[in-house]
């Protein structure tokens, strides 16, 4: 008599062993129809998982996360079952789930198209209207690979040769198609109603270069029709708002297979980064910080003691000479230390704050570069606090603040918050990550604030929180860190005079609000679609004439703006002011400022906004009265 426990701290008791659906059923039976898994005491198993014994059950549905994985694993086995149907010879090899969706892997005799892409979707609909039972089976190594050799698939039956003999396999069937699977998956293909194939790619057999290539499918499915629509429309958003795109389109930057992963910043991007880096060291300036500057290239001995020569490895550029090896850095941090370590520090002197705009250098793998949100070369507005352990709370609080001050003058009021704490394999005693992971959530909990933990996800030195923007089409960007670190400082030989006379080691904050200067920048403008506010814009006004004889009155009016700060440029061009106001409306010019007979006999100006907003007649000194108030509202 299986006593099973439910969710809600509801109990059910059967006569007799019961299936998950079964237990579903007992309920109702629109949770039956919606049952997807279930997970028994914690483990994620099939619908048709039969209950012997006394167990902790929750079904999983499409609300639920758990169950959008089996759902898109289900349609990875769903779309590789029409590709057998339409092309028997084609070799099914690896599908798995990925963020959004799915991909399966094919070797095919012929490139696969678009019209076999929509072939493929076609037969998928077909097969998922047919509601065909998903049955689990299990079978030993040995089977599993006779079974497959048998249907001819040679890619899968290498797959399970190199598994261990002693494994059970498990095998799911849906009509003719069978496939290798660890599982679960859903009851029958009626289930899977929301999906769409997006795209076909190369990719090596088992990701080596030396293997034969083989064609990759990709597909998403969602738990019903609205969520895939809704999904469809962001990747239509984002497509517009693609940073790389409007660079070229806004003259902002550049990048060259020259310097793969390595920024060419053109005038006007380099105004935007200009800007922003300016913001930053203001802010930084009025809450402590100290700005340093350490070398790029630095003796390959304290990479190797801070521990990055071997964490990073061939991601390190190096360089050589005088018998000596040499890092081209790929972090700030123990540069840092060599700058606390220089003169003997008392604890009077904690915390110290110590800021760099340092230039970073990792060698990325050149399948994973993309724009600006990831490069070879970049900056951080990395900074580090050393302090005492009785410190790290009021400086994670502060430091918090600080943070959503920068996030909101930059339009993000959407932060999500994760609290990683103590790993398994990690440095320190407990007492000590007790108090720092204390410290953390103490910080957290003293602003109010909504967050996740992490449980053994901080690094091996200690706990941490890391803070992601959602950006105006629902993506999510990790961006903002503060970490706590008990192990470079010993390492690289800080210390202070404690309060009693004794030498101590230093607890080492790592934190960052934007990271990477060039990825932040990317992000704000696929944020903006590249009309930035005011005070980002890299060109804030545009002086437009109607006729030759309003060029000197323009030109003054420039050179006034000039003064102020402005970031102006002229059109003295003799075009017409129509086809002026249409070119730099498209260049994202935020204030346009019209000069003709009557602003010139007024000494005014006529002012319309990038949007079209006609906002009449000002003098002069109204109008930069506007703009400043513009640039301090951060609009």
């Amino acid at each position: 008599m299986p006593v099973i426990s439910l969710p809600d701290g509801s109990q059910r008791i059967f006569e007799q062993p019961v299936t998950v659906l079964e237990v579903a059923q007992s309920i109702g039976s629109g949770l039956a129809n919606a049952t997807l898994a279930a997970k028994v005491n914690g483990n994620l198993v099939d619908a048709s998982t039969l209950l012997e014994t006394d167990a902790a059950l929750q079904i999983i549905t499409s609300k639920d996360a758990e169950g959008i994985e089996v759902i898109r694993h289900s349609t990875a086995h769903l779309m590789a079952q029409a590709v057998k149907q339409l092309y028997p010879d084609a070799q099914v090899t690896i599908g798995p789930v990925i963020e959004n969706g799915f991909y399966y892997d094919f070797a095919y005799h012929r490139p696969f198209t678009p019209d076999d892409l929509a072939a493929i979707e076609e037969k998928m609909q077909q097969i998922a209207a047919a509601d065909l039972p998903v049955n689990r089976t299990v079978v030993s190594r040995d089977e599993a690979v006779h079974f497959f050799k048998n249907l001819g698939e040679a890619y899968k039956a290498e797959i399970i040769a190199s598994i261990p003999a002693n494994e059970d396999l498990s095998l799911y069937a849906q009509g003719e198609f069978t496939d290798l699977c660890r599982g679960p998956h859903v009851p029958s293909t009626g289930k899977l109603k929301a999906f769409k194939l997006m795209k076909i790619a190369g990719a090596y057999w088992r990701g080596n270069s030396e293997n034969e290539m083989l064609q990759r499918i990709y597909g998403t499915a969602w738990g019903d029709v609205k969520s895939l629509k809704d999904y469809l429309h962001r990747l239509e958003e984002a497509e517009k708002r693609d940073h790389r795109k409007l660079a070229k389109t806004l003259d902002l930057f550049h990048s060259q297979e020259e310097a793969p992963g390595m920024v060419f910043w053109h005038e006007k991007g380099w105004a935007i980064y200009q800007q922003v880096e300016q913001y930053i060291r203001n802010k930084l300036n009025v809450n402590g910080y100290g700005e340093v500057k350490t070398p790029q290239v630095v003796d390959r001995s304290l990479w190797e003691k801070s521990g990055h020569w071997d964490k990073f490895g061939d991601m390190i550029f190096t360089t050589h000479s005088e018998r000596r090896d040499y890092a081209i850095k790929p972090m700030n941090c123990p540069c840092h230390v060599q700058i606390f370590n220089q003169g003997m520090k008392s604890y009077r002197d904690l915390p110290i704050r110590m800021a760099e705009f340092g230039s970073c250098h990792r060698n990325e793998p050149s399948g994973t570069l993309h724009g600006l949100m990831r490069v070879r070369s970049f900056v951080q507005d990395d900074a580090h606090i050393f302090c005492t352990e009785d410190q790290i709370q009021q400086e994670v609080s502060t430091f918090i603040d600080l943070l959503f001050e920068v996030y909101k003058d930059f339009g993000f009021d959407d932060v999500l918050i994760k609290l990683s704490t103590r790993p398994e394999n990690r440095v320190g005693d407990d007492a000590v990550w007790d108090k720092a992971e204390l410290a953390l959530e103490i910080a957290l909990n003293n602003k109010g604030l909504n967050w996740e933990l992490q449980p053994g996800e901080g690094a091996f030195y200690g706990p941490k929180i890391e803070f992601s923007l959602k950006d105006c089409i629902g993506r999510v960007w990790q961006c903002g860190t503060i970490q706590v670190d008990f192990s470079m400082p010993g390492r690289l030989g800080a210390s202070y005079i404690a309060e009693d006379g004794s030498k101590q080691t230093p607890v080492m904050l790592h934190r960052a609000i934007l990271g990477s200067l060039e990825r932040f920048i990317g992000i704000l403008i696929e944020q903006h679609a590249g009309t930035f506010p005011v005070w980002l814009a890299p060109v804030q006004v545009v002086v437009l004439t109607i006729a030759d004889r309003h060029t000197d009155y323009a030109t003054q009016l420039m050179r006034t703006l000039e003064k102020h700060g402005v970031r102006i440029r002229i059109d003295l061009r003799n075009e017409k002011i129509g086809f002026k106001i249409r070119e730099h409306s498209m260049q994202r010019v935020p204030f346009l400022l019209i000069i003709g007979d009557k602003e010139l006999e007024n000494s005014s100006i006529t002012v319309r906004t990038q949007k079209g907003e006609d906002l009449g007649s000002h003098t002069i000194d109204q109008f930069i009265m506007r703009l400043n108030q513009t640039v301090e509202d951060k609009k």
